[in-house]
């Protein structure tokens, strides 16, 4: 199997770059990296079920946020989200052979902290990107917890909402630890469920509180979770 999942990610990176050249990375860099995502659960036998679409609306931009359990929450999230979006990711990731190329012609948003005029660039750039219904997702507390439990969450994913304006929607991933912890090499069959909550909307003005809405998210998120998982 791991063979031929590689070939899919290859071919995935590669028709994403060529499409996005020719100027149809919005489209293309969305859905031809979803189906790979969702080819990956079903070969996996991995089946991923959401609740609370009817939350969100496809023509608005949020940041969503969501914990951080394993490498298939990103599967699950790029296959059965059912919203445009990008992922704001590592500026290490871009080296990645072919994928970190891939995601940087196709849209998403690499994260420079290497000075504060290099982060002022990541905003612009997320600034240009998150318009007309593009969002972006985010794990907020940065990696993956070996036990699965929630950690403490950063504040990259809420300043960039309050610097935007943008509403915030918490995401909650269950299950994905047990398909694959941290540490494991290959999967294991397994249900992962999406729980997408409310957005949280700036005031108004347009501002968020922001210590009020990280720990808003946070509630929203560890209350779809197991006790254990909290």
């Amino acid at each position: 199997m791991c063979p031929l999942l590689l070939v899919l990610t290859a071919l995935t990176a590669t028709v994403t770059i060529l499409f996005s050249l020719i100027g149809l990375g919005r489209t293309v860099g969305y859905y031809c990296p979803m189906l790979w995502a969702r080819a990956f659960c079903l070969l996996s036998w991995v089946r991923v079920t959401v609740s609370g679409r009817n939350n969100i609306d496809k023509r608005t931009s949020y940041v969503f946020v969501a914990n951080h359990q394993g490498s298939y929450d990103i599967f699950a999230v790029y296959g059965f989200l059912g919203h445009q979006f990008r992922w704001m990711m590592k500026k290490a990731l871009e080296k990645i052979p072919l994928v970190g190329y891939s995601c940087r012609v196709s849209g998403h948003i690499y994260v420079d902290k290497s000075s504060p005029a290099a982060i002022r660039r990541t905003m612009q750039e997320a600034r240009q990107r998150l318009q007309g219904g593009i969002s972006v997702v985010v794990f907020p507390e940065g990696s993956r917890e070996r036990a699965g439990r929630l950690t403490p969450f950063k504040r990259g994913a809420y300043m960039l909402a309050t610097e935007l304006g943008l509403p915030v929607v918490p995401i909650t991933i269950d299950g994905a630890y047990a398909v694959m912890p941290r540490d494991a090499k290959l999967p294991r069959p397994g249900h992962i469920h999406l729980t997408i909550h409310k957005p949280i909307f700036a005031d108004e003005n347009g501002n968020h509180d922001l210590p009020a809405l990280m720990e808003q998210s946070r509630e929203a998120i560890a209350s779809a979770l197991p006790p254990a998982n909290r």
